[in-house]
C-alpha cells in the first residue's frame, strides 16, 4: 500500500480504458501495467484495491441466512435498548466481525448439496466453496440496515406513551417502512453524482474498507512488525480490556474538567471550565466512546472537516457565546448558559401541561397567555440559528463548488467520463440497476405514504399535499446533503428545516408535524445510508444489483423489527416511559423519545411562530438563513481569484457554521476529544507517517469502535441488566463534577441546587 501512487493531482486527473486482456484464467481482474490507480482523491488510492474478482459467488446461503439473522438481531437489540435509562447503539462492525467464523464454520461443515426450489427453475448450494469477501460484505450492508434506527417508532412511541393515544398498528407498520423506503427514489435518481464520480469518496467506508481487507487477505508479517490483521486483534483486544474502566469502574474519566476542581465555589469558572454543561475550557476525556460518539470516528473524517469543525466550536463557545452570555442577549442570564431544556420566563422549566389541551392533542391559546413564551438557553438558540445557516450555506455552497462539476458529469455520463478504476471495473464486470426499478419503488412507496396518512381517519394529521411538500424538501436537499457528507463525512440534517415549515404553515398539531419531520428527514438520510453502502460496493467490487436487493430485503425487514418490538414493549410494560410511574430502579425511562416528544410541543403545539417568529423572542435569528446563503461567496471568490492558493477550498462553510451546532447534545469535552485525536492522526501523522496511516488508521479506528461495542454489550447484559453497580466512589459518578455549571447568574433567580444572587 505505501507504494502507491501519490502523486496524481485532482487538477491533472484523467481516465484510462481497462486492458481485457489482463483478465486471468480465473476471471481475477486486475489493473495492466498501464492502468494506473487514478482516483483523484490520496485516501482512496491508498486504502481501496484496484483488482476485483467476479467470479466470487455472492448472494449465497450464507449470505442470506447470515444477513437476515444479522440484520433482525441488531434491529431488535437496538429498539430494545432504546427505550432504556442508558440507551445502547450496536452498528454493523459488531456483525462484520462476528460473521466472519461463523461463516467459515458453514463453508466447513455444510454439505456441498445443490438444493432446487419447489415450481421454479431456480436452484442453490448450501456450500459454494469458501466464505468470501463478497459474501462478507453483503452480510455487513445487510446488518447496517439492522443498525440505522427507524425513526418513525418515534411517533408510534409518543402518541402510545405520552399522549395516550392509540394508532392503528397497520397504519403504524406502514408509516415505518413507507419513510424508511422513500430513500431509494432519491437515491435511484442521484447515484450517478454521488457514487460513480471518484471524487465522491465517502470517507467512513474507507474504514469498512480496511477492515475486510485485514480480515481477508493474506499478508506477510513485516520484520519487526505485524500485520493488519494482528494490529486490529491488538487494538481490538486493548480496546475491549480498557472499557470496562470508562463504562462501569471510573465513569467519570468520560469527562474530566478540572477547573471545576480548583474553583468549586465559583459559578463563572465552572460555567467556563465544564465540559458536559459549559464551555469546556481545557475538558479532556479518557475514553473512546467521548471521542467518537456525535462525529463519528475521528480517524475516519478528514484532515480538513476536523479543522472546520474545531474552528467552528472554538469561535462559537469561545467568542460569541461569552459575548452574548455576559451582555445578557435574550435574557440569557436568567438561564443556563448550556441545555437543551426548555424554560419559562421565572428561569424554571416550561410547564408543557398548561398550553396543551390533551383531549384533542391541540394548542392551549387562553392556557400560554396566562403562562409564559417559550426561553431557550444562549448557546440553544445559536445552535437552532446554525442550523438554519448551515442548510442555506450547503445549497449554495453545492451550487458554486460542484455546480459546474455536477452539470458536467450529467452531460458526460452518456460519454462514460468521470469514471476512475474502480469505476471502469464495476462497469466491465457487472450489470448497473436499471433506473426503472427505482422509479418503480418509489411511486408504490409514494403510494403507501398517501395511504398512511390519508387513511385510518386521518390519525397522524397530516394530508397528503403535507406528504409531498415533505418528499419536495427531501428531494432538493439529497444532492448537496449527500455531496457535503461524501467529502467530509460530516451530514447535516433536515430535522429542525422540515419542523419549522410545517410549525408554520399547520400550527397546532403535533402529530403531523413529527409526521412531516419524519418523511422529510428520513427519506434524506435513508438515501444517504444507501448511496453511502453503494459506494461500499463500489470499491469492493460487489454486483450493484446484488447490492439493492440486499439493501430492499434488509430495509423491510428492519423497519418491521424495529416495530415490532416497540409495540411489544409499549403493550407489555406498564407506565413505560414514566419514571414517576414506574418501580423504582426500572430502566424503561425513554430518554431519547422524551427528546422528540418535547420536540412535537415546541414545534407542533406552540408553533415556531412563538418562538421564531414575530410571536416570540427570537426572531432577528432567521437572519441566519441570509448568512448561511451568502456565506460560501466570499470563499468562491477567492479560490478563483487565487487557485494556486490550494488551501482556500478546504475552507467549508457549512461545516464551518454548522460545526459547534451539535451542541448541546453533542458537549464541549466532545469537541475537546474528537478534535484532539482527529489532528493528530488526518495532520500530523497523516504527514509525517503516511506508509503507517496508510497501514494502520482506518484498522486502527475499527479495532477501537469494535473493542468498545463488545464490551459495552457484556457489562450490560451480565452486570447492569441484574443491577449489579460498581463501587461508590467520587469517579462513579456520570459527569464531571460542576455542579454549579448549570446556574444562572442574574438576581432574584431560585433554581434547586444553586446560590440565589441579590
Amino acid at each position: 500500500m505505501e507504494n502507491s501512487d501519490n502523486s496524481i493531482d485532482p487538477e491533472s486527473y484523467h481516465t484510462k480504458k481497462l486492458d481485457s486482456s489482463n483478465e486471468t484464467a480465473e476471471g481475477y481482474v486486475a489493473c495492466s501495467a498501464d492502468e494506473v490507480n487514478d482516483s483523484p482523491v490520496e485516501e482512496v488510492r491508498l486504502t481501496v484495491p484496484i483488482t476485483d474478482d467476479p467470479t466470487l459467488p455472492c448472494l449465497t446461503f450464507r449470505t442470506w441466512v447470515l444477513g437476515i439473522l444479522s440484520c433482525i438481531t441488531l434491529a431488535f437489540l437496538n429498539q430494545f435498548f432504546g427505550y432504556r435509562q442508558s440507551p445502547l447503539s450496536l452498528t454493523s462492525v459488531s456483525a462484520q466481525i462476528v460473521v466472519l467464523p461463523i461463516g467459515k464454520l458453514m463453508a466447513a461443515s455444510l454439505p456441498k448439496k445443490t438444493l432446487k426450489i419447489p415450481a421454479t427453475r431456480w436452484s442453490f448450494s448450501l456450500n459454494p466453496g469458501p466464505f468470501n469477501l463478497k459474501e462478507h460484505v453483503l452480510i455487513t450492508i445487510f446488518a447496517n440496515s439492522g443498525s440505522n434506527s427507524v425513526y418513525a417508532v418515534n411517533i408510534v412511541t409518543i402518541v402510545k406513551a405520552f399522549y395516550g393515544g392509540q394508532l392503528h398498528p397497520l397504519a403504524a407498520l406502514l408509516l415505518a417502512q413507507s419513510t424508511q423506503m422513500l430513500g431509494y427514489g432519491w437515491a435511484g435518481i442521484f447515484r450517478k453524482f454521488l457514487v460513480d464520480s471518484p471524487y465522491m469518496w465517502w470517507p467512513s467506508n474507507l474504514v469498512q474498507v480496511s477492515l475486510f481487507r485485514a480480515l481477508h487477505e493474506i499478508e506477510i508479517r513485516p520484520r519487526g512488525g505485524v500485520t493488519r490483521l494482528q494490529f486490529f486483534l491488538i487494538v481490538l483486544i486493548s480496546s475491549f480490556a480498557y472499557y470496562i474502566v470508562p463504562n462501569y469502574l471510573f465513569p467519570s474519566i468520560t469527562a474530566l474538567s478540572f477547573m471545576c476542581w480548583i474553583w468549586k465555589d465559583s459559578i463563572t469558572a465552572q460555567q467556563i471550565g465544564s465540559g458536559l454543561n459549559g464551555l469546556g475550557l481545557g475538558s479532556f476525556a479518557l475514553d473512546w466512546s467521548t471521542a467518537a460518539s456525535f462525529f463519528g470516528s475521528p480517524l475516519a473524517t478528514p484532515g480538513f472537516a476536523i479543522i472546520n469543525i474545531v474552528a467552528s466550536f472554538f469561535i462559537a463557545a469561545y467568542i460569541v457565546i461569552p459575548i452574548a452570555y455576559w451582555t445578557n442577549a435574550y435574557e440569557a442570564r436568567r438561564f443556563p448558559l448550556v441545555s437543551a431544556d426548555v424554560f419559562d420566563a421565572n428561569g424554571g422549566l416550561y410547564n408543557v401541561s398548561r398550553v396543551l389541551n390533551y383531549t384533542t392533542f391541540e394548542f392551549n391559546q387562553q392556557g400560554y397567555d396566562d403562562y409564559s413564551k417559550i426561553n431557550l438557553s444562549i448557546f440553544f438558540v445559536l445552535c437552532y440559528g446554525l442550523s438554519f445557516a448551515t442548510l442555506a450555506a450547503t445549497l449554495s455552497h453545492v451550487a458554486l463548488f460542484y455546480g459546474r462539476e455536477i452539470w458536467q458529469q450529467a452531460k458526460a455520463s452518456l460519454k462514460h467520463q468521470f469514471e476512475d478504476v474502480h469505476t471502469r471495473l464495476m462497469k466491465k464486470n457487472y450489470d448497473p440497476v436499471p433506473q426503472w426499478w427505482f422509479y418503480t419503488l418509489l411511486i408504490l412507496v409514494i403510494g403507501l405514504a398517501m395511504v398512511t396518512c390519508e387513511g385510518f381517519g386521518r390519525q397522524l394529521q397530516l394530508p397528503y399535499w403535507g406528504i409531498l411538500l415533505a418528499m419536495s424538501l427531501a428531494l432538493l436537499f439529497t444532492l448537496p446533503v449527500g455531496v457535503i457528507t461524501a467529502t467530509t463525512n460530516l451530514q447535516p440534517g433536515l430535522n429542525v428545516i422540515t419542523e419549522l415549515i410545517i410549525g408554520f404553515i399547520y400550527p397546532g398539531k403535533p402529530l403531523a408535524n413529527v409526521a412531516f419531520k419524519t418523511y422529510g428527514y428520513t427519506s434524506m438520510a435513508q438515501a444517504i445510508m444507501f448511496l453511502s453502502d453503494f459506494k461500499l460496493g463500489h470499491y469492493m467490487k460487489i454486483p450493484p444489483k446484488s447490492m439493492f436487493l440486499v439493501q430492499l430485503v434488509g430495509t423491510v425487514i428492519a423497519s418491521s423489527v424495529y416495530f415490532g418490538t416497540a409495540w411489544w414493549l409499549l403493550y407489555s410494560i406498564e407506565n413505560i416511559c414514566h419514571p414517576s410511574l414506574l418501580p423504582e430502579g426500572s430502566p424503561w425511562t425513554c430518554p431519547e423519545d422524551r427528546v422528540f416528544y418535547s420536540a412535537s410541543i415546541i414545534w407542533g403545539v406552540v408553533g415556531p411562530l412563538r418562538i421564531f417568529g414575530r410571536l416570540g423572542h427570537y426572531a432577528k435569528i432567521n437572519y441566519f438563513f441570509l448568512i448561511g446563503i451568502l456565506a460560501p461567496v466570499p470563499v468562491w471568490l477567492l479560490s478563483r481569484h487565487f487557485p494556486e492558493k490550494k488551501w482556500i477550498k478546504f475552507i467549508n462553510m457549512p461545516i464551518l457554521i454548522g460545526g459547534a451546532g451539535a451542541i448541546p447534545a453533542a458537549k464541549a469535552v466532545n469537541y475537546w476529544s474528537w478534535g484532539s485525536v482527529g489532528i493528530f492522526f488526518n495532520l500530523f501523522v497523516y504527514r509525517r507517517f503516511k506508509g503507517w496511516w496508510a497501514r494502520h488508521n482506518y484498522v486502527l479506528s475499527a479495532g477501537l469502535d469494535a473493542g468498545v461495542a463488545f464490551m459495552a454489550i457484556l457489562t450490560y447484559f451480565t452486570l447492569e441488566v441484574k443491577d449489579i453497580d460498581g463501587i461508590k466512589w467520587w469517579g462513579s459518578g456520570i459527569d464531571d463534577h460542576c455542579p454549579l455549571a448549570h446556574c444562572p447568574t442574574v438576581p432574584g433567580i431560585k433554581v434547586e441546587g444553586c446560590p440565589v444572587f441579590h
